[in-house]
């Protein structure tokens, strides 16, 4: 079995996401030394509904929830093959691969969570989610939607799961014609127009912030959001890192190359399961599962070597 790790970003935060890591003492450091480097409690304001709609407190919050998941599974013997991270989840996947520091990618992170915020209150935007329509439909929607507004994709999630991101404007044009035609869309839980122009004054900002950090040879595969492509060349995670705040998130192909690498077992380490069901439609028979406990990272190593023990014998 090889086992792929997928970190969840933004929108798939609730209030309380934090607490269950403080039961375990891998995720308890976590948690504690994030709250030490920004200077306010990752805990205490994780539970706080109306902070978590800011882009500057919930983008570092997650990240923390996430790598502290990832820290249990570490702790319960979990081997990892490869890593991906949806958005700022990407920022966990290069932690969990070794390719950068915890300090170095929560602090890179927390400019970017910054800027962005700053980005969205000069220029307001938001994303939304388009169920069941194919690629070119997205493409057509757009065209007739945007009328000279921004709108594009964001999100690659799946071939029948695409997010566009733009002005209110836009967005709410392409809702109706979504509404109008019989097909769904989901306004997502993010405070502006991601991976889109309108993220524009942030993108400067976050590649200078990058440009000072060490990037490391990872200890196994990371699949960038803006190639879908799995790398282990520090320079090459760099480049693509500091171009995704604008670029769409390519997780359809990133899923691809993930199960042409063999991997076998999803693991959605942090809040919620959007990339559970993801997986689960990207990659039919393979085994996924979600850890957003230190009772589900437990119950994830013992079913990993039941497994593993099985096929051994």
């Amino acid at each position: 079995m090889r086992v792929a790790i997928l970190f969840p970003g933004q929108g798939s935060q609730y209030a309380g996401m934090a607490d269950p890591w403080l039961d375990h003492a891998a995720s308890r450091a976590v948690i504690d030394h994030a709250s030490q480097i920004l200077e306010w409690d990752v805990a205490e304001i994780s539970r706080d509904d109306a902070a978590l709609k800011r882009t500057d407190v919930v983008q570092p919050a997650v990240f923390t929830c996430d790598v502290a998941a990832f820290e249990v599974l570490r702790a319960e013997g979990v081997e990892v093959a490869v890593a991906a991270g949806h958005s700022l989840g990407e920022y966990a996947a290069l932690v969990a691969s070794g390719a950068l520091s915890f300090e170095d990618a929560l602090r890179t992170l927390d400019v970017r969570a910054k800027w962005m915020q700053r980005a969205s209150e000069e220029r307001p935007g938001a994303m939304t989610a388009l169920i069941g329509m194919s690629p070119e439909e997205v493409r057509e929607l757009c065209d007739v939607a945007g009328r000279g507004d921004v709108l594009q994709v964001a999100n690659e999630n799946g071939p029948r799961q695409v997010v566009v991101s733009g002005s209110m404007g836009a967005i709410e044009r392409a809702e109706d014609l979504c509404r109008n035609r019989g097909w769904r869309c989901i306004r997502l839980k993010v405070a502006g127009a991601f991976h889109s122009p309108l993220m524009e004054p942030a993108v400067q900002p976050v590649r200078d912030a990058i440009s000072k950090i060490h990037f490391h040879g990872p200890a196994f595969p990371v699949v960038p959001n803006a190639s879908g492509k799995p790398t282990q060349q520090p320079l090459a995670l760099r480049d693509l890192l500091s171009r995704h705040i604008a670029s769409p998130v390519r997780w359809e192909a990133s899923m691809r190359s993930m199960a042409e690498l063999g991997a076998s077992w999803f693991v959605e380490a942090g809040p919620g399961d959007v990339l559970a069901k993801l997986a689960r439609r990207a990659v039919p028979g393979s085994v996924v599962r979600t850890v957003g406990s230190p009772e589900d990272a437990c119950s994830v190593a013992a079913d990993l070597q039941h497994s593993g023990a099985e096929e051994g014998a």
